[in-house]
């Protein structure tokens, strides 16, 4: 079995109610069953709950995984799709045992401060069989690389909803970094804390412009109608590039802050028309 044999002849299936799978032609030789047989494997007594599963093992679990799969797809009768479907969760089954120490390497890593470490374990439990679902192992490609960056991205992208949670609590705005809620929010509040979103958002208050109201509104959850939508969400609801609405974000979590500690106090309630570019807009 060679690499460059693999790599052309590598395809995707996919059915509604049924795995996909990665085909290899070997499933079609008619020594297929014994090759890729699941008990060969399910009869190791080897333990991988409380040690990692070596990569090679992985693969050799995965391509018999994707083996039940393609069988499963091809059962003529429930009692034979049964079977294949049993061989194929006992199957993926171990490979997620045998890999979830990579999920708290990865939280270990991205997330030690967060103090919602079991719910990122939870997410990251889906995460991962996920990967096993989507990993091909005829690539050459080590499982742990490859499910290691699916965790991290998945820990990043839960981070960003985090961080915009917490705006979305209406939290004290002076301690929002420039440009994007990211980092814990400490909890000493400082002696603007009163100060609250929705009180520079009224319609009627005059530090922020139409437009910088509404990107602030949309980007952190604020209104029953929003979700905390992406920056290219935002710029196509108001017609501006991505790069736009990031500039107009900045400006006005600036002119937030500067109005929390005070130092725009004086220049709040004297001059009610915007004072940056995008209000001429």
């Amino acid at each position: 079995m060679t690499q460059e044999t693999v790599s052309v002849t590598k395809k995707t299936h996919r059915s509604e109610h049924l795995p996909s799978y990665v085909f290899h032609p070997d499933f079609e030789s008619r020594k297929a069953a014994q090759q890729f047989s699941a008990q060969a494997i399910l009869s190791d007594r080897s333990e991988y709950s409380e040690q990692h599963m070596p990569d090679e093992v992985t693969r050799e679990h995965a391509r018999r995984m994707h083996y039940a799969a393609y069988r499963m797809h091809r059962a003529k009768s429930p009692r034979e799709l049964s079977r294949w479907q049993a061989d194929y969760l006992a199957i993926r089954d171990r490979i997620v045992l045998g890999n979830r120490k990579l999920i708290y390497r990865a939280v270990r890593r991205r997330m030690a401060v967060s103090n919602r470490a079991d719910d990122m374990i939870g997410e990251c439990q889906i995460v991962l069989i996920q990967a096993v679902a989507a990993y091909n192992p005829w690539l050459g490609i080590r499982f742990s690389t490859y499910a290691y960056t699916c965790l991290v991205r998945a820990l990043s992208r839960l981070s960003q909803r985090q961080a915009t949670d917490w705006v979305s609590r209406s939290m004290s705005l002076d301690v929002l970094p420039d440009g994007e809620p990211r980092g814990r929010i400490p909890a000493e509040s400082s002696s603007h804390s009163h100060f609250r979103l929705d009180e520079f958002l009224r319609e009627d208050h005059p530090l922020l412009s139409f437009r910088e109201k509404a990107i602030i509104s949309q980007r952190f959850c604020l209104g029953d109608e929003n979700n905390g939508q992406t920056l290219e969400k935002v710029g196509k609801s108001l017609g501006l590039s991505k790069e736009r609405v990031r500039q107009v974000q900045a400006s006005a979590l600036e002119k937030l802050r500067m109005a929390l500690l005070g130092s725009a106090a004086s220049g709040v309630g004297s001059d009610p028309s915007p004072t940056s570019a995008d209000s001429t807009k």
